[in-house]
């Protein structure tokens, strides 16, 4: 078997590759790119990659991430996004890959009483969520697809929630911290496992992919505080406090994230453990130097 990753320089592809070789799959079997190597939104480049490779799985990983920034650059987070996929997803196709791809809770609104399961209806309320809903449609072209949602990623090649709470906790008694959006953090070593999982089976469709459990951000901020014995205290805030407070213009983000996970049971796959074992489990690596 042969694997191409894109969005290697993210968090999640740095992991999906490490799970591959922990696995034994052999380093030539492996190709693990980002931009520099083959820019999605070059049609002509990504063909030529792809079909001189010819993998049997793509993991789908590049993509448009800064939520509030895509606000502004509707045209280019719609290049990236989108129009990447499809390029990505139409060579996917020429080579007979199955594709993975990775999409977000923001394809929801976030007003639903109860949990999000994976065939309720979408009402993106961001141009991030709108183009990664978009990518959706695209890849579901591909019959050899798997579609996984997730939130709250966290790993260790990147910036993420805990990296960037621990530094403010260095100089900072106390943090504001939005206390009324629910979800679920993501460890991608976790998610990395899953999707290794899946793309050796034909369980093809549509996934809630994250760590069991549900928080605030700003119950995750004391969680991560508590472990490193931080001192720093947490007030909770509302979205619209915490806005007015830093003065700060924001992209929509949904308030009630929990996603419905039950068709990873369905089809025989492990859930992900719970985000707090997660979250201790990051943290060490963070405290050995990334190991």
């Amino acid at each position: 078997m042969k694997y191409l990753i894109t969005g290697y320089n993210g968090q999640l592809g740095y992991d999906i590759k490490n799970e591959l070789l922990k696995r034994g799959v052999f380093k030539d079997d492996i190709l693990a790119i980002d931009k520099d190597e083959m820019d999605i939104t070059d049609r002509e480049q990504v063909f030529n990659v792809i079909k001189d490779f010819s993998p049997d799985v793509i993991f789908h990983c590049a993509a448009w991430t800064a939520v509030d920034k895509a606000e502004d650059n509707k045209e280019l987070v719609n290049l990236v996004n989108v129009i990447g996929t499809r390029n990505v997803v139409d060579a996917s196709i020429e080579v007979g890959a199955k594709i993975l791809y990775m999409s977000t809770d923001y394809v929801f609104d976030g007003t639903k009483d109860g949990i999000y399961l994976v065939d309720d209806r979408v009402n993106p309320k961001s141009v991030y969520g709108m183009t990664k809903y978009l990518g959706e449609e695209e890849v579901r072209r591909n019959p050899k697809h798997f579609i996984t949602r997730i939130s709250w990623v966290f790993g260790i090649n990147g910036n993420n929630f805990i990296k960037t709470m621990l530094k403010l906790s260095e100089n900072h008694e106390s943090l504001n911290v939005v206390a009324d959006q629910i979800g679920s953090p993501t460890y991608t070593v976790d998610l990395a496992r899953l999707l290794v999982d899946m793309s050796s089976t034909e369980k093809y469709g549509t996934y809630h992919a994250t760590n069991e459990g549900y928080c605030s951000w700003a119950d995750f901020a004391e969680y991560i505080f508590k472990i490193n014995n931080k001192d720093t205290k947490v007030n909770k805030v509302t979205t619209e406090e915490y806005l007015n407070l830093t003065n700060t213009k924001q992209a929509y983000r949904p308030k009630n994230s929990k996603l419905d996970k039950s068709k990873l049971d369905e089809n025989g796959f492990d859930r992900l453990p719970s985000w707090k074992d997660a979250t201790e489990r990051f943290c060490k690596v963070l405290k050995n130097g990334g190991k």
